[in-house]
């Protein structure tokens, strides 16, 4: 639907923005013509979780990635808040709170914001960072040969979903979404990305899927390498999926290969949204094995193809 409303705009042209919206990158990319660019994003959405505190946390790291994957360092953010005017103010005061805390971590000062009154609190932050242009990722530079990796294990949609419904502890799920991806964007220091992107409501299929077109390859990944949460597949199999991971099937059903061995809850598994999740990185093979040595978070996923029927291929 997005990308209905989005087809056929014309914007005003500036020679000097280097990344729009065109190839569902996760940020925008202008140069400021001294070597340097600045890297501009912006993302909210409603709780997941009930501590407010721990909601402003995952909102504010969740925002933040968008910086890391692309190769930049945040450093200022303006808040984004819906908030109902039946809720105690001090809701709001600790959402901002777990918001400052995290950003503080990254870095980031948030310098201002604009609130508006609604029937459901949502929250967020446009976030600017900076990079030299020649450090700068974007998610269309994969090149067949590249390992495909990802850094934090999936499944926070499925366990978020069950534990609402009071079937699960979403402890790890939690931790995992309040954990910065700064850390994981350092590591690569002096190391070659070809191309990056991370994986949040668009699921791995849906990031994987913007990768292999906006670089015309195929991305190839082994579900038996990836890594998921403790309880996700339970969650799963006992039908707590999202709804965002029916949306992102219709959309990607014909875009996408799956193995046929695969049952329906591993199919879920592979469409669910995440929240915060880790950064997908394309590297060359020998720059991966340097990368999974200093990130033992990380794991290999598969491997870049040639382009084939399907931008994106998935094996048993």
């Amino acid at each position: 639907d997005l990308h209905r409303a989005l087809d056929g705009l014309v914007s005003v042209k500036d020679g000097n923005l280097l990344e729009g919206f065109e190839s569902s990158d996760d940020a925008l990319v202008y140069d400021l013509g001294d070597g340097r660019v600045l890297i501009e994003t912006v993302d909210f959405f409603p709780p997941m979780v009930d501590d407010p505190f721990v909601f402003g946390q995952i909102a504010a790291a969740n925002a933040i990635s968008d910086i890391y994957a692309m190769g930049g360092r945040p450093a200022l953010a303006m808040s984004l808040m819906c908030f109902p005017s039946c809720l105690d103010i001090k809701v709001m005061r600790r959402i901002m709170e777990g918001a400052i805390s995290k950003a503080g971590e990254a870095g980031v000062v948030i310098a201002g914001g604009h609130t508006l009154s609604d029937r459901e609190p949502k929250f967020g932050l446009a976030v600017t960072g900076f990079a030299d242009a020649k450090d700068v990722w974007s998610n269309k530079g994969a090149r067949v040969g590249d390992a495909v990796i990802l850094t934090k294990r999936l499944g926070t949609g499925l366990l978020m979903t069950a534990h609402k419904a009071g079937e699960t502890d979403a402890s790890e799920a939690i931790e995992q979404m309040r954990t910065l991806n700064r850390a994981a964007a350092e590591n690569a220091s002096g190391l070659t990305v070809h191309a990056a992107t991370d994986v949040t409501g668009f699921s791995l299929m849906g990031h994987s899927y913007e990768v292999a077109v906006a670089s015309s390859v195929t991305v190839c990944i082994d579900f038996a390498s990836l890594r998921f949460l403790p309880g996700a597949e339970d969650a799963a199999r006992f039908g707590f999926v999202p709804e965002g991971r029916y949306t992102n099937e219709d959309y990607l059903e014909d875009k996408v290969s799956i193995a046929s061995s695969l049952a329906l809850h591993q199919r879920d598994m592979l469409f669910s949204p995440e929240t915060s999740g880790g950064l997908l990185l394309f590297m060359p093979e020998r720059d991966a094995a340097i990368y999974l040595e200093r990130n033992a978070c990380a794991f290999r996923i598969g491997e870049v193809q040639e382009r084939c029927d399907h931008p994106v291929l998935v094996r048993a």
